[in-house]
C-alpha cells in the first residue's frame, strides 16, 4: 500500500474552476479556519507572472473558489518593489488564532520571502519583508520554540547544494540565530536541492517536517515528497530522515504540464483520526490531494533514516 493515498478525483482544482482567467492552479497553502478547509494557491496569468487566490472547503477534498484573487502583486510602497514580478507558493501557519501567510515575492532584484497576516481571510496586512535575495519555501512552526517564532527556509547557495536552514525570531520581523540542519544527500533521489514544504506538524515523536527533493535525469528535474522528523524542544536537531520518499510523479496529470515531473507541497492537515492530509501542486498545473497515517511517517523517519547532514 502507497505511504500516501491519492484521492481518486484528483486534481481537485484546476483553471477551470477559477472564475477569472489563469492559465495553472498549483503550489496552495492549507489550513482550517471556522471549521472549514481554506485553501491559497498560485496561479499563473497568461502573462506567466503569478497571482493568489483563495478557495474553500467543507471536507477537504472538494473546493470553491472566490470570485477574485486573494493577492495580487502590490501596487504601492516596499512590497510594490519586489513583488514586481509576481508572488508565488503560499504557506499559512495560524498561532494565537492569527494566520501568517509567507510567499515568495519576485523581481527584478531576486526572490525573497514576504509576510502577510489575517485573522479572517478578508483583511490582509502586509507585514514585512523577512529574507534578502535569495530565499524559497519559507515555512514558520505552528507554536513559539523557547518563547521565539521559529522557521525553516532554503537559501540558494553555489558553494554547497540548497539545503534547509532554521533561523528565529522575537517579533516575526528581525530573524537570526541561522544554521543548517539539513543537506541533500549525494546520488539520492534529492540530490540537487532541498526545501521546506508544508509548515511543520507537531506529533508526540517530533515535528513532522513533509519537503521536497529534487533529482537531475536526462530528460530535466523531478521533483519529489519526502519526510523528516525534527526534535520537538529543539527544531535544529533531525531525529531522522525518511531513506526513500513518500510521493514521486506517476500520474498523468503529475508527469504531464507546464513543468513536467513535478509534485510540490505547500500545505497539509492532520486530522483528528490520526491520519494527515496533504495537498500538492501536480506538474505545476493542477492540486491534488491524498492521506496518509502521521504515526507511518513518522516510522519512517525512525526506522530506516539517512544522514540529515
Amino acid at each position: 500500500m502507497p505511504i500516501i493515498r491519492r484521492y481518486e478525483k484528483n486534481p481537485i482544482l484546476t483553471k477551470e474552476d477559477v472564475p477569472y482567467p489563469v492559465a495553472t492552479v498549483h503550489n496552495a497553502g492549507i489550513t482550517r479556519y471556522n471549521d472549514r478547509y481554506i485553501m491559497i494557491f498560485r496561479s499563473h496569468l497568461t502573462s506567466g507572472r503569478s497571482i493568489l487566490g483563495l478557495a474553500e472547503s467543507d471536507d477537504g477534498f472538494r473546493f470553491t473558489v472566490t470570485e477574485k484573487p486573494f493577492m495580487t502583486p502590490a501596487t504601492q510602497g516596499i512590497f510594490q518593489v519586489y513583488e514586481e514580478y509576481g508572488i508565488e507558493d503560499p504557506r499559512i501557519t495560524c498561532i494565537d488564532g492569527e494566520y501568517l501567510i509567507t510567499y515568495s515575492a519576485y523581481s527584478r532584484y531576486g526572490a525573497r520571502i514576504a509576510l502577510a497576516k489575517t485573522r479572517d481571510f478578508n483583511k490582509i496586512e502586509r507585514f514585512a519583508l523577512i529574507t534578502e535575495a535569495d530565499y524559497r519555501n519559507l515555512v514558520i512552526f505552528p507554536e513559539k520554540i523557547d518563547g521565539r517564532y521559529a522557521r525553516l527556509d532554503r537559501p540558494h547557495s553555489g558553494i554547497t547544494p540548497w539545503s534547509i536552514w532554521i533561523s528565529y525570531s522575537p517579533d516575526l520581523k528581525y530573524w537570526g540565530g541561522s544554521r543548517l540542519i539539513m543537506k541533500p544527500a549525494q546520488y539520492h533521489w534529492d540530490e540537487m536541492k532541498i526545501g521546506p514544504g508544508a509548515p511543520p506538524i507537531k506529533t508526540d515523536q517530533g515535528w513532522l517536517n513533509i519537503y521536497h527533493g529534487v533529482f537531475q535525469t536526462m530528460a530535466g528535474c523531478v521533483y519529489r515528497l519526502g519526510v523528516a522528523l525534527h526534535d520537538l524542544t529543539n527544531p535544529s536537531i533531525i531525529r531522522g530522515v525518511s531513506d526513500g520518499w513518500i510521493l514521486q510523479p506517476e500520474e498523468e496529470y503529475e508527469i504531464t504540464g507546464y513543468v513536467p515531473n513535478v509534485v510540490f507541497t505547500c500545505g497539509a492537515v492532520p486530522e483528528s483520526d490520526g491520519t494527515l492530509k496533504i495537498y500538492w501542486g501536480a506538474a505545476d498545473t493542477v492540486m491534488c490531494v491524498g492521506t496518509a497515517d502521521i504515526n507511518d511517517l513518522v516510522d519512517l523517519c525512525l526506522k530506516n533514516p539517512r544522514a540529515a547532514v
